[in-house]
């Protein structure tokens, strides 16, 4: 059986999900607290984490990395190559999700062999941190508040939370990410800005962000 690394189980990883999960939109590569996370899977209902261990990588970072997707992400899985199949549900919550993956021939097949369930360390404010502040201000408009646009991102972080029932907002939420355009974000937040009296932020380097949606 072959050994599979990172860059053989991603892409036909995406295929798999969005065969398994239906409409859904794949984010790579999502800064989370002190960790990255390698896919981030936004659902019309959730926003999914999810932690690739390939053959050759080892658990050594696991834990904190757990700590970080718990923080941010309602459900989280992780995808785990042979060498790790029958012991990685060790490793991570039971609340976890666990998808293995092998290399059969010319093909990877990849087997659930435990759902995610809700995740019950989820922190509501680092969640809605993920958004950018049109985004944001987006969900404000929705829900009929007022928009603080002199305050804090922290502020209007709270003020959401005081304001919005979780259920409403968890789909509001996903909706922002799948309508977000990574190719207009300097546009769409300096729009933000000059709208609210706030100075225009200046264009920097930054590494292309990957996604792909259906």
């Amino acid at each position: 059986m072959s050994v599979l690394h990172d860059k053989d189980i991603r892409e036909p990883l995406f295929d798999f999900l969005e065969e398994t999960y239906g409409k859904v939109r794949i984010i790579e590569e999502k800064r989370m607290g002190g960790s990255r996370a390698d896919i981030v899977m936004i659902t019309p209902q959730a926003v999914v984490g999810i932690e690739i261990k390939s053959d050759a990588d080892t658990y050594a970072r696991l834990s904190g990395q757990v700590e970080d997707y718990d923080q941010y992400y309602d459900r989280n899985y992780i995808v785990a190559g042979t060498r790790h199949a029958h012991h990685v549900q060790e490793h991570v919550p039971s609340y976890w999700g666990i998808i293995t993956v092998e290399a059969e021939e010319k093909r990877t097949d990849f087997y659930v062999l435990r759902e995610a369930q809700p995740n019950p360390r989820l922190d509501w404010k680092k969640k809605l941190s993920i958004l950018w502040r049109p985004e944001l201000a987006h969900i404000q408009e929705l829900n009929a508040m007022p928009k603080y646009a002199r305050n804090s991102k922290e502020f209007v972080i709270d003020k959401i939370l005081l304001n919005v029932p979780q259920e409403i907002l968890g789909a509001q939420i996903c909706e922002e990410l799948f309508e977000r355009d990574y190719n207009k974000i300097m546009e769409t937040i300096n729009a933000y800005r000059e709208q609210h009296g706030q100075h225009k932020r200046r264009k920097t380097k930054r590494k292309r962000r990957k996604y792909r949606r259906i």
